[in-house]
């Protein structure tokens, strides 16, 4: 019998840990870590439905030169040749790496090391300047460093925790879940911060739909209102903090209340709310993720909330603190080595003493000597051929990235790209000279820190697959291809490992607080056992930061004029993520179960909204910006404030004919952290007429595994139990499709007054496809069917879509971990009269396991008890 490994996930900066026992050459039994401080044995949908995704549908497997396999050898000598030939012919600064927080941090001190150290040049970034660098500057320019000041126990010890655009119940369900318990065993308040009405703010003490962008205004509303009430700290202000001069004035002047509320659209009343609670509360966390982050002025934003935390001395104390919460498994770990271009290594800038201490330590020939091109300035300077060779590592930029269509016109000019991924195609690798396989989920041997400064292990429990290697050793034998050879000796990630710990030592006599003097020394074996621990203790528990004076600072921040609508573009369009989904689905994709919650990319927009533009539920939607167009299914929200709209991040080329909100948001990023503003950007909606609509339904066979381009205006690809299901629209003849149905006996039906077609294709009794089309009428529940994929002695009937007799369909899927649908829920309510969440719990399941869909199983609760008031009045 095969023993459980003890890992830790591949998703969100939560960091579970995870119990991996292999059942298979590529399966795997999940469970949480029941010893993991992250999670205790918690995991959310994602993390439950990991062994789903452990095969090898999709995975590069060889290293490949154009669309050639190759040898390793030739694959890495060819890179670090055209590297080479590059710099000498114009500079250190003519090439690029663009890396990614699901690197170990082991991958991303060797690539930060031969970047910075040896090609002489800053042109390292990485994807996690999308998601958290404005919460990097904004710590380093308050605390003199980038650390954050809290731990997840802190949300135990709170009386208060006000989430600041975190949509925490889908984007990091385990805290969501462990403040919920908070709630339930002290009484702890909720306040959620945010435009959308998400399913985050269920429950909550306090909802306050503030106007996207007007963080800052609300922040220093708040200041104002506590020092007027007289409840800052003096005393920890005067002992601790330094304030810059005209700071105090500034917060005095034009903050109160009648303002604040008008600049944030807010009703004063609310406003008055929250600040009277938040001055009353001690022991407050403010958690905060991409809403604050993801703005032109999220840096600014960042410290009007630390303000708040300084000025009245919660910081350093149980329960009270300003905590950022990142959305990468590793984003902590890039940030502690170094992966930023605005950062050298081991959370030290390019101040001369810095460069010459890591010069020294790494006996480095040519030390970089200044900051790099962030994310944006990366791709504009690709584009512009100033970077002429590009390594992409375990990202997908072509998706991602703010204005995707142009970072696609920059890849496609690009002399020599090279990317090392686990995927096959992506719409990055479509641009790459050479794909290098590396690596993944379960294959991987390193750490990983989380949003809490928590260090685990990530070990492997799989073997590596076909030719796949780790990323460091792919980036260590190009540095010494190049001609390092001594200095990137490593035989194993411990290595790396030790360095890294040692350099955090070196030099560090206090001036730092990440210091991993301790693990510097140990053993392959001690690694290899090593627990998860935290790094930094309590931070400024003693009062003292990592400032030359040892004082934090106060930062004056302004709120900016915000931009009225414009005539071409009267929609403000937000972007963020769905719960069971993961950036650009590369793996979450494989799974079916995840598919389920939100089949389609949605665009959300208020129904008065919608009605006042002609557009109804489930229509399909053109959402236009300055950037480009995509085309969306519609969903109405009443969630959403008017004039704003919003689609998630997650589709791309491989998975659908739109829905790509990469290609949306402009280019325009934070001056101090070059994070991209992805949460307003001006954008226009219409509806977009189709004349049929229908789905196509695949089995799983050599040649349909892979994604299928099919002739129509709308089609987007969804995982299910053996196939793969296509959600279509489209104009003229849909006949077109019928090409796409594998071979077989084929039966077929039509419906000519409603432009109906059904056609099937059976083989040996089971079922190979099936399309359905309709002008006019009504779509049937493709459950049953797709269940007929695994099926055996499918026949004639498949057309009608259910079995002789079968009772109704489940329903929309509410809860994924359980596949428990809309209209079971519904039909539980009813007939055994259940009048709370955990009774819909012990009934059915549902919510007893990740608890993300609590909120919406309240909401399925609350109206169909309003719908039976109704019905009996």
């Amino acid at each position: 019998m095969e023993r459980a490994i003890r890992t830790t996930c591949a998703y969100c900066g939560v960091g579970c840990g995870i119990s991996a026992t292999p059942t298979g050459p590529r399966s795997v039994t999940i469970r949480g870590d029941e010893t993991h401080p992250a999670n205790a044995g918690r995991l959310c949908s994602k993390g439950t439905h990991l062994g789903e995704t452990t095969g090898l549908t999709g995975r590069l497997l060889h290293p490949m030169i154009g669309n050639r396999r190759a040898g390793w050898d030739k694959a890495l000598d060819l890179v670090a040749r055209r590297f080479r030939e590059t710099i000498d012919r114009h500079g250190p600064d003519s090439v690029a790496f663009y890396v990614s927080g699901q690197l170990m941090t082991e991958d991303y001190y060797v690539a930060n090391k031969l970047m910075k150290g040896f090609i002489g040049s800053s042109n390292i970034d990485t994807n996690s300047r999308l998601c958290m660098s404005s919460a990097v500057a904004g710590h380093n320019r308050a605390f003199g460093e980038d650390v954050v000041p809290a731990s997840y126990d802190d949300l135990e010890e709170a009386d208060l925790i006000v989430l600041v655009g975190s949509n925490t119940a889908w984007c990091h369900p385990i805290v969501y879940q462990r403040i919920q318990a908070a709630r339930a065993a002290r009484g702890t308040k909720l306040v959620v911060i945010d435009p959308r009405r998400t399913e985050t703010c269920e429950g909550a003490d306090l909802h306050l739909p503030v106007k996207p962008g007007t963080d800052v205004a609300l922040m220093n509303g708040l200041l104002a209102w506590i020092a007027q009430q007289g409840l800052t700290d003096p005393a920890f202000l005067a002992d601790h903090v330094s304030a810059p001069e005209g700071f105090w004035e500034h917060i005095r002047t034009g903050h109160d209340l009648w303002t604040t509320a008008k600049t944030c659209d807010v009703a004063p009343a609310l406003l008055e709310q929250f600040y009277t609670l938040f001055a009353a509360t001690p022991r407050t966390v403010t958690l905060f993720s991409q809403g604050i982050n993801q703005s032109i002025r999220g840096t600014d934003q960042v410290n009007a909330i630390i303000n708040v935390h300084l000025a009245t001395g919660r910081i350093g104390k149980p329960g009270a603190a300003p905590f950022s919460i990142t959305g990468q498994p590793n984003a902590m770990g890039g940030r502690e080595v170094g992966g930023l271009a605005s950062t050298l290594a081991a959370h030290m800038d390019f101040a001369p003493d810095n460069v010459a201490r890591v010069g020294r330590f790494w006996a480095a020939p040519k030390m970089a000597t200044k900051a790099g091109l962030k994310a944006v300035d990366l791709f504009r300077a690709v584009d512009e051929g100033r970077i002429k060779a590009l390594w992409v590592m375990a990202t997908n930029p072509a998706v991602s990235m703010p204005d995707a269509n142009r970072v696609r016109d920059a890849l496609a000019a690009c002399p020599f790209v090279v990317m090392s991924d686990i995927m096959a195609d992506t719409d990055t690798g479509a641009h790459a000279h050479v794909r290098l396989p590396a690596a993944g989920w379960g294959e991987k041997d390193g750490t990983v820190t989380n949003s809490d400064r928590t260090i685990s292990r990530q070990r492997p429990f799989l073997p590596l697959p076909g030719e796949a290697k780790p990323d460091w050793w792919i980036v260590k034998e190009v540095a010494r291809r190049m001609g390092w050879r001594n200095a990137f000796a490593y035989d194993r990630p411990a290595d790396i490992w030790r360095e890294h710990a040692r350099l955090t030592a070196y030099g560090n006599d206090g001036q730092r607080v990440l210091n991993l003097r301790a693990w510097a020394a140990i053993g392959n074996d001690a690694y290899d056992a090593m627990e998860p621990f935290r790094w930094g203790g309590t931070p400024f528990a003693d009062g003292r930061f990592p400032t030359p004076d040892g004082r934090a600072r106060l930062v004056l921040t302004k709120q900016m004029d915000m931009q009225e609508p414009l005539k071409q573009w009267p929609m403000t369009l937000n972007t963020g993520r769905y719960r069971d989904q993961w950036h650009t689905m590369s793996r979450t994709g494989l799974s079916p179960k995840l598919a389920r919650h939100r089949e389609e990319p949605l665009v959300e927009i208020h129904p008065r909204d919608a009605a006042a533009l002609g557009i109804a539920d489930r229509d399909l939607a053109r959402v236009e910006t300055a950037q480009g167009n995509s085309i969306f299914r519609v969903s109405l929200n009443e969630g959403q404030r008017r004039g704003e709209i919003f689609t998630p991040i997650h589709w791309t080329d491989q998975t659908s004919s739109g829905g790509r909100t990469g290609l949306l948001p402009r280019p325009l990023v934070d001056p101090h952290s070059g994070q991209p503003g992805f949460k307003s950007t001006p954008a226009s909606i219409g509806k977009v007429a189709t004349e049929w609509s229908g789905f196509l339904i695949l089995r799983d066979r050599e040649g349909i595994g892979q994604p299928v381009k099919l002739p129509c205006l709308w089609s987007t690809r969804i995982a299910v139990p053996g196939g793969a299901l296509y959600e279509i629209a489209g104009n003229g003849d849909p006949a077109r499709l019928d090409a796409f149905l594998p071979k077989g006996d084929r039966v077929e039906a039509m419906d000519a007054s409603r432009g109906t077609r059904r056609i099937a294709t059976i083989g040996e009794g089971r079922l190979n496809g099936v399309l359905f089309v309709t002008r006019s009428g009504l779509l049937p529940s493709r459950d049953w069917l797709i269940g007929q994929l695994q099926a055996e002695g499918v026949g004639g009937s498949v057309l009608a879509a259910r079995e002789p007799g079968a009772a109704g369909d489940k329903g929309a899927t509410v809860c994924v971990c359980f596949d428990i649908g809309l209209n079971q829920i519904v039909a539980a309510i009813r007939d055994r009269q259940l009048v709370d969440v955990p009774a819909i719990g012990r009934a059915l399941g549902a919510g007893t396991n990740c608890g993300s869909c609590r909120p919406a199983l309240a909401n399925i609760l609350a109206q169909n008890m309003q719908e039976t008031l109704h019905a009996a009045e």
